[in-house]
């Protein structure tokens, strides 16, 4: 996981309400996957910012992923108490209670995240309309950029030394370079593709040409 910290909170703020605000996102659903989240305190000072890319997966999977990334963080710097800002009504009410999870894919991430909001002294969760998150939403989109290769819009937050070991972690690795344009031939019949050789992996974009 990339994060900024600035600076590490002092145990005298541990008695107020930080505000955090998370996404995540999928290119595919499921496909290239990431998260972003922005933690501030009551003043609107940021103390972290995370984003993690996490593979080929689903948009909602990469939704509790950044809620959980902002619960270990919460734990991790003991921080007991937060709310949580998100633009998945879908995870908001199924933590609030509203909503059941039947999806069995969730079940484990929604569990994980009842036993980390637990162990805090106060936990709370409200949903927003996405354009009340655009910061989280931008570190989720740099963090799907990373690992597809691309170049973030934004540069790559970086590490910071987790607090059990005072040893220094190594540097995020640098971004991929773009990988060149590949031309390939097909035709389109009925509105879909057909290649007349060669195939195109998941999570990439096209452009047809008509000659």
């Amino acid at each position: 996981m990339n994060s900024t910290l600035f600076p590490p909170p002092g145990n005298s703020e541990s008695n107020e309400i930080l505000i955090a605000h998370c996404d995540g996102g999928s290119r595919g659903n499921p496909g290239p996957a990431g998260y972003g989240a922005v933690i501030e305190d009551k003043n609107g000072r940021v103390l972290a910012r995370l984003s993690e890319y996490l593979g080929k997966r689903t948009n909602n999977y990469a939704e509790y992923s950044a809620l959980l990334g902002v619960l270990a963080w919460c734990l991790e710097h003991k921080q007991p108490r937060i709310r949580v800002v998100a633009d998945s009504e879908l995870m908001v009410k199924q933590m609030q209670g509203k909503y059941k999870v039947n999806s069995p894919d969730l079940r484990p991430l929604w569990e994980e995240a009842r036993r980390r909001a637990n162990q805090l002294e106060r936990f709370e969760i409200v949903h927003t309309l996405r354009g009340g998150n655009k910061e989280a939403d931008q570190l989720a989109n740099d963090a799907m950029d990373r690992g597809m290769g691309r170049a973030p819009s934004s540069p790559p937050a970086s590490s910071f030394a987790s607090s059990a070991s005072s040893a220094p972690r190594p540097a995020a690795p640098a971004p991929k370079p773009p990988q060149a344009r590949q031309v390939l031939e097909g035709f389109v019949k009925n509105g879909v593709v057909h290649l007349i050789d060669g195939e195109l992996p998941d999570g990439i974009f096209v452009k047809i040409i008509r000659e």
